[in-house]
């Protein structure tokens, strides 16, 4: 990528990054909106790493009158690996924890400064952090569930493939064997490796196109280290065998988004392994659909993922309620 592309894809991120804060800020000034709207409490800017630096801070969102150890979410927020924070994504925290769920929504490196594997490096620790610190907020370290959208499922599915899969790579070496209760990997840019497989899928605009190629090279061109957890579908689509299963995982897609297929290919992966897994497509949504809390398919889709868990958490209460109706 030459300067003068460089400079124009910065700049497209900065336009990107700055209008879907402005957006998530004015959002948040919706009355129902407010933590304590849904009798949830915030702990904010709590540091999951000993750098005093802002891109290792995280928020934890607790319910403020649920008995007893709560189930919790690690939550990795989207944005190409470019963009975004915790803050942008309050309303997934909100979200998990209006349900019940200590949620921990996490700040992490971000690209192209930091190159491939600073966000997973990140993920991480954060992820340590949780399993160690989850019951100073009420939290239960032995279920853990682990969820983002876009570059956040890219993560997400990356440290669980590290918790099932003996890796060699430092950063995730002690991750064997955490593995948690279940992902959500929602709208993933799941293989960051060959971006040019999008438009054979579908029919992409020049932009798109553009703009999928720079967040894969933001992410990757020129890291030092070998990325094979950069692209964590392939590691799924492998003969390779985990030696932890896999856990029950909860796939969201519209059908507008233009990296749709790695939704369906992480789910046929799934499939064929034998793993427990449901893909939701929803008609007519774009990409990351799943923040915009106000759409009608987006609830939807909250409602289908608190389903998914409340299975997860609780299969004989299924049972119980399907004896009753």
């Amino acid at each position: 990528m030459g300067m003068k592309e460089r400079l124009r894809a910065r700049a497209s991120g900065v336009a990107i990054d700055g209008a879907l804060r402005g957006l998530s800020r004015v959002a948040k000034l919706h009355p129902a909106a407010r933590p304590a709207h849904h009798d949830v409490d915030v702990v904010t800017n709590v540091p999951y790493a000993r750098t005093g630096a802002e891109h290792h801070l995280l928020d934890v969102y607790v319910p403020r009158h649920a008995t007893g150890p709560m189930p919790v979410v690690l939550y990795i927020h989207g944005g190409g690996f470019r963009i975004l924070s915790k803050d942008s994504h309050w309303m997934m925290g909100l979200g998990f924890a209006r349900r019940g769920y200590v949620v921990f929504n996490i700040n992490y490196r971000l690209a192209p400064q930091n190159k491939f594997p600073a966000a997973l490096e990140d993920a991480a620790m954060a992820y340590r952090f949780v399993l160690q610190h989850a019951a100073a907020f009420s939290g239960d370290p032995t279920r853990v569930i682990i969820a983002g959208e876009s570059a956040g499922a890219n993560l997400s599915l990356a440290l669980t493939t590290a918790a099932c899969f003996r890796r060699e790579e430092p950063y995730v070496t002690d991750l064997f064997g955490q593995v948690p209760m279940a992902t959500l990997p929602w709208c993933g840019l799941l293989q960051v490796a060959d971006p040019n497989r999008y438009a054979d899928e579908k029919p992409l605009p020049g932009w798109i196109i553009d703009r999928i190629h720079t967040v894969c090279g933001a992410y990757v061109d020129g890291a030092k280290t070998p990325t094979d957890l950069a692209s964590p579908l392939l590691i799924l689509e492998s003969d390779a065998q985990p030696e932890h299963a896999l856990p029950p995982m909860m796939i969201t897609v519209g059908n507008n988004d233009p990296i749709e297929a790695d939704s369906h290919r992480l789910a046929r992966a799934l499939q064929k392994r034998g793993s427990k897994h449901e893909l939701r497509v929803y008609e007519g949504e774009h990409h990351a659909f799943q923040a915009f809390v106000w759409r009608k398919r987006s609830r939807q889709s909250w409602r289908d993922t608190y389903a998914f868990l409340d299975d997860v958490l609780d299969p004989a209460r299924s049972v119980r309620e399907e004896a009753r109706a």
